[in-house]
């Protein structure tokens, strides 16, 4: 996202008029931010790789056979000796392991030893040893996760920018590298209804995928699944066409319907081979939807922009994504306390590099194979100049959304245009997908309307928006530069039927920070409340939730009036519903899980109903 930089021109008078010189009311800032929002990846320059490999130079790894006991990933040893070290010597995590071709499909630029696909990850040679530079010997550990192929490590020298290819270990893989793996969870489209979609090595030719699903202890029934991918030729520019490009494998969607409210279920994910044998996952775990508008205690988690980081510490020089395993592990510390998750747009950053779509759906499986994770479309999924999106932007290198869309599942007509609907419980979510046209007369913003205007605030009082750009408000810095404080035009038309429709709350990411808004409609504060709302819905609450891992976003130094609480950390929020009349908003940091920031808001049907400016039904003065 930092590319919308260009985007940017400093106007004073749009600042002026968009500025007021109020103070914030509560703030709290990291002394650093981190990060430089480069993919670690796009730094190697693998097609420069020149071949000097030398008979004294080695890489041992072991063990040669991963995940006998079952697991999905597997630490590894690797002893590497260079007669000639550097301190820019690096050792590339190569899939599979063969990672040289004959030639490279998709330029003549590339040449021996032809190298057409980066590494999965990465280490510098002299990583958590320093000795290494006069030694030329240190021993390092990798995490790997079952990625479908074999791996083989090299090391380089000549740094990222001007590689020398040195030494190639012995290969090495999973007992099983095509097994089921990384379970996704998502609500389908009917409150009763739960689909599984998981990876796998296996196509169609091969073994026909389902799920085994039932009630704990009792009989199971068998739920078939359908099976995509997608081919190199469906990515739409570099490097996702090109040195990012790696198999995908196969992405199984299950829909297990029928099922109770409120009831535990288990499931595991099968293949039957053609030879008549089974494949089999391990045992999950979920919780089945209430039924829409059933009073119940019912608990949401909202965040943006996690990305992934890698837990032996590869790939991690540029800080790509501070903080995303301590939102993952906060999350899956708080597990037992959450219902649903909405990720809001920016997942993986993979920004190209397919291998980082594994790496993904495995960090979040402890938390995507319990409750739905449900996704938004961000740029880093979806922006790629000319493919028919808003912004004509690389900002998704080149995957122009066909991972996201794929790999995961969401309740939308059509999942290349990601806007979608969703109830559970006494909420109702609208589902924006702000990397297409939302302005008004567009296909989106009549989706938009349709969404609010279909929830029964009877049943679901709780009436919820979330987009991944913010088309609301936000003190972000470069919004404060362009004097909008938000995506130019973002609230000009939806402010409108944010207010028609009473909407309670409206959720981003996007800006990699968390900033509460006031109620608010046409730019005024309507209520001068900060932590308790009742009564009628005047205004609707904009909250920025993009601090979810990746590198953090500065807030402007110039105040604006609408702005409650600011934090400069990564976090995420949760809404806990009690019952019809009352809600409770939280933001907690992820360092520590602890509450920053909330507010509750307590009303009866009546104030939803009730005449507010811009948001009354039409009347008669017939008897």
């Amino acid at each position: 996202m930092e590319s919308f930089f260009s985007f940017l021109s400093l106007k004073a008078a749009f600042l002026l008029i968009f500025l007021v010189n109020f103070s914030v009311g509560h703030k709290h800032y990291r002394n650093k931010e981190g990060g430089d929002g480069v993919q670690p990846l796009s730094k190697i320059l693998i097609h420069k790789t020149v071949h000097a490999i030398h008979e004294k130079a080695s890489v041992h790894v072991y063990p040669v056979v991963l995940g006998t006991t079952g697991k999905d990933y597997e630490w590894v040893t690797v002893n590497v000796v260079s007669p000639n070290p550097s301190a820019n010597d690096w050792l590339g995590v190569f899939s599979p392991a063969k990672f040289n071709a004959s030639t490279c499909p998709f330029t003549e630029d590339y040449y021996e030893p032809y190298l057409c696909t980066a590494p999965i990850k990465y280490k510098y040679a002299n990583h958590s040893d320093a000795n290494y530079n006069k030694t030329g010997k240190n021993t390092l550990y990798f995490r790997l996760i079952n990625q479908r192929a074999d791996f083989a490590f090299a090391l380089f020298s000549g740094g990222l920018s001007s590689p020398k290819l040195v030494a190639i270990s012995n290969a090495i893989v999973f007992a099983n590298p095509k097994a089921p793996l990384y379970p996704r969870l998502a609500l389908g489209k009917h409150w009763d209804e739960m689909t599984v979609t998981w990876t796998s090595g296996y196509d169609i030719s091969e073994a026909v995928p389902f799920v085994e699903w039932g009630f704990a202890g009792e009989a199971r029934t068998r739920s078939p699944a359908g099976t995509l991918t997608f081919p190199r030729g469906s990515m739409c520019d570099e490097p996702a066409r090109t040195v990012g490009w790696r198999d995908p494998g196969f992405f199984h969607t299950s829909f297990l319907k029928d099922l109770w409210p409120n009831s535990k279920y288990t499931y595991k994910l099968g293949h039957r081979l053609y030879n008549g044998s089974y494949i089999w996952s391990k045992t999950y775990n979920f919780t089945s939807s209430p039924y829409p508008g059933q009073d119940s205690l019912q608990k949401v988690v909202i965040f943006g922009d996690m990305g992934k980081a890698e837990r032996d510490g590869s790939n991690e020089y540029a800080d790509y994504q501070p903080g995303s395993l301590l939102t993952t592990d906060a999350l899956i510390k708080d597990l037992d306390n959450i219902d649903i998750v909405f990720h809001i747009g920016d997942m993986p950053y993979a920004n190209g590099y397919i291998s980082q779509w594994d790496q993904f759906t495995s960090q979040v499986e402890p938390i995507a194979s319990a409750v739905p994770y449900m996704v938004a479309s961000g740029n880093h999924e979806r922006d790629t100049p000319n493919t028919g999106g808003f912004y004509d932007t690389n900002d998704s290198g080149g995957e122009c959304g066909v991972p996201a869309e794929t790999m995961f599942f969401v309740p939308a007509e059509n999942r290349a245009k990601f806007w979608y609907q969703t109830d559970y419980g006494m909420f109702h979510f609208c589902i924006a997908d702000t990397e297409h046209d939302w302005r008004e007369g567009s296909e989106q913003y009549k989706f938009i309307e349709k969404c609010l205007a279909a929830a029964d605030r009877n049943k679901q009082p709780w009436l919820i928006f979330a987009g991944h750009r913010v088309l609301g408000y936000s003190s972000n810095s470069w919004y404060g530069m362009e004097g909008s404080f938000a995506e130019p035009m973002g609230r000009d038309d939806m402010q409108k039927l944010w207010q028609k429709y009473k909407v309670d709350i409206a959720f981003y990411g996007h800006v990699h920070n968390y900033e509460r808004i006031c109620p608010i409609y046409q730019n005024q504060c309507v209520n001068s409340e900060t932590s308790h709302y009742s009564g009628t819905v005047n205004g609707t609450i904009h909250v920025v939730v993009g601090g979810g891992g990746s590198h953090l976003s500065a807030f402007s130094t110039l105040k604006t009036v609408w702005s409650v609480y600011q934090d400069l950390d990564f976090g995420y929020t949760k809404l806990t519903a009690f019952n019809h009349s009352s809600l409770l908003f939280e933001y907690m940091k992820s360092s520590d899980g602890k509450v920053y920031d909330s507010f509750t808001i307590s009303r009866d049907y009546r104030d939803v109903l009730a005449c507010v400016h811009d948001g009354c039904e039409p009347t008669t003065l017939a008897s």
